[in-house]
């Protein structure tokens, strides 16, 4: 991750790519780099930093060259933020150059193999393994289109894929698979780039390749294949997007394209940590091991605002499938009361931008009062990925959006991989329940990539009759509770519509003196709750007996509940630990529609800032 630009033709190519990335920017990045032709070969040059870092760089060194070129950002995930983890990387004779989205599963392994063959390594990526693999098919092939072909047909998992040769300065070879690649055509010139806004300097013509696509480009055009090797035609299109609606893939916020990457973040978080067949989940890049959790007494789960709201949701997961006490604290309440932690305690802090104040405290606290420390973070190389003993990354990709979507689903796929990995080290989570809910949790991604489309008209039409209350209740009970209260703290983040979140069984100690015509109440009751359902009906009743508006969020094909509420949500019926998946994602939509009705900014809510690095 998280930007690549690509070009071969006459313009001057060191200002192509710079351009490309700059258009790249808005998808976050913590490094860079570009390589392209010179007299004397491949010229790569790579900076820590910004677009503006290696630009000036480039230009101290008067260097220019011609192409084809290829030009990266990087939003690290294998390796801390670095000038030798920057793009692109190289194989052993430096005559092979790579660029790379997306993460290798199997790149261990490969690397492994590739060290003991007598390849050298210069970086901690996954990336690297690519440019030697193509090296060595390059040896028995000579045809950079048939090596990177090879090289593939190794590999497992999901890449956006540039490669150019120095011995062939006359193509350059892409691949896609789970990751986003565009190509641009021009007259007697081609490009590449991750997302559209790359290429509307030069063209709007454009060829999206799908999975399991590759390319050849030429001067003259492309070539499209497979990886059986068999020919493959895709037609190109004309973008009619401004910049503006480029950089948020069409979308009008980038809050809402957030919330439809949703499928592929959980997929990416999930990647290579769960084996669908034995259910075992491997969390290798934490290091963690049985002697980790050696004599563990109780969990902490630690964090601020969303983050916090994954710890609630963890403590039902820990305590079900681990059997393990689990305490949920504010990092700003845990700092300041003195807690009962001790070498056989596990604090676990959640933060999307892993530099949250508060909770970077709590970790200290946690760590000096003897804990072990393990953080959830979406940025690779930030203050508690760094500081904590054990880090497990949710890869969810850049978030631009100040409300957190995409961070929050994949924050919670780390949990539910905590859990299934505790509950079976700890041989209390049999078996079968084991696999049962491996197997659905690999089937969240597709199910959310059907429901998002499926849901989001029935929430704009909700939002159309519901903008203008000023007040709003949501309800939930056990594992959506939480989901409740991050419901709530969307809708009041973004439209400024004044939301609580409760328990239901404790509406009527005091929330259903609200109730009334004026103020609607949000409740989640999946039929497959059992006895929890039946409970949420008899909230319901008591706010409908009130003349309280009722919007349900429940099981598909739901009649009762249907003839309950005044409207009615239907989701698909899953596993009570998967809930919080399937519920959350629409309640995001509906507060965007509700923000977006109203004339909010979006993207920009007043007051919020996206990482909060005070106390």
């Amino acid at each position: 991750m998280c930007g690549i630009i690509g070009y071969l033709g006459e313009r001057p190519v060191k200002s192509v790519l710079l351009e490309g990335l700059r258009r790249l920017e808005y998808r976050g990045y913590d490094s860079a780099g570009v390589v392209f032709f010179t007299a004397e070969g491949l010229f790569v040059h790579r900076v820590k930093g910004k677009i503006l870092d290696l630009d000036e760089s480039l230009a101290r060194l008067e260097v220019s060259g011609k192409a084809p070129g290829l030009g990266h950002t990087r939003w690290a995930t294998h390796g801390e933020p670095s000038e030798r983890n920057a793009h692109p990387h190289l194989d052993c004779r430096k005559e092979i150059a790579v660029v790379h989205n997306g993460i290798i599963e199997n790149y261990q392994s490969l690397r492994r193999e590739l060290l003991a063959r007598g390849h050298r390594f210069v970086s901690e990526t996954d990336t690297e393994v690519l440019a030697h693999l193509v090296e060595e098919a390059l040896e028995e092939t000579q045809d950079l289109a048939e090596a990177v072909r090879r090289a593939l047909l190794r590999v497992k998992g999901a890449y956006a894929l540039a490669v150019i040769w120095s011995r062939d300065p006359e193509r350059i070879l892409v691949a896609r698979q789970q990751s986003p690649l565009v190509l641009g055509l021009g007259e007697g010139e081609v490009f590449l780039a991750s997302d559209v806004p790359a290429l509307l300097p030069w063209t709007k013509k454009v060829v999206f390749l799908e999975d399991g696509d590759l390319a050849e480009l030429r001067r003259e055009g492309l070539h499209l294949f497979r990886l059986d090797g068999s020919t493959v035609k895709r037609s190109s299109q004309e973008i009619a997007w401004d910049a503006s609606q480029a950089e948020k893939g069409g979308f009008p916020h980038f809050m809402l394209k957030e919330i439809y990457e949703q499928p592929e973040a959980i997929r990416n978080t999930l990647r290579g940590r769960l084996d669908p067949e034995s259910s075992q989940v491997n969390l290798d890049d934490a290091e963690l091991s049985p002697d980790f959790f050696k004599n563990l007494q109780k969990i902490f789960f630690v964090a601020c605002g969303t983050s916090y709201h994954a710890g609630l949701v963890g403590k039902y997961l820990l305590e079900d499938l681990a059997r393990i006490p689990v305490e949920v604290d504010l990092a700003s309440e845990f700092r300041y009361r003195d807690p009962l932690v001790d070498e056989r305690t596990l604090a676990v802090v959640i933060s999307q931008s892993g530099e949250t104040a508060d909770t970077l405290a709590a970790l200290r606290l946690a760590a000096q009062k003897g804990a072990r420390v393990l953080g959830i973070v979406n940025v690779l190389g930030s203050t508690i990925a760094r500081e904590a003993h054990r880090v497990v990354y949710t890869h969810a990709g850049p978030e631009i959006g100040v409300a957190s979507t995409k961070a929050f689903t994949s924050q919670l796929t780390v949990i539910l991989l905590l859990a299934l990995y505790l509950g079976e080290l700890r041989e209390s989570l049999p078996p079968e329940r084991a696999q049962r809910l491996a197997a659905e949790l690999l089937q969240v991604p597709g199910r959310l990539q059907e429901l998002i489309p499926k849901v989001h008209p029935v929430l704009r039409r909700l939002s159309e009759r519901y903008f203008r209350r000023e007040n709003f209740l949501y309800l939930g009970r056990h594992i959506l509770f939480p989901v409740a209260l991050e419901g709530a703290l969307k809708l009041k983040e973004i439209s400024y519509i004044h939301a609580e979140g409760y328990a239901a069984g404790e509406m009527k100690h005091g929330p259903i003196a609200l109730i009334e015509e004026n103020v609607p109440t949000v409740a989640l009751a999946p039929r497959e709750s059992g006895v929890i359902y039946e409970k949420m009906l008899s909230n319901i009743e008591e706010v409908r007996s009130r003349r309280g508006p009722v919007i349900a969020f429940g099981t598909q094909g739901d009649t009762h509940l249907a003839g309950l509420a005044t409207d009615f949500v239907e989701l698909p019926p899953t596993s009570w630990e998967l809930f919080p998946l399937l519920y959350t994602v629409p309640l995001q939509l509906f507060a965007y529609e509700m923000a977006v009705r109203r004339g909010c900014d979006v993207d920009q809510p007043r007051n919020l800032a996206k990482s909060v690095t005070v106390e």
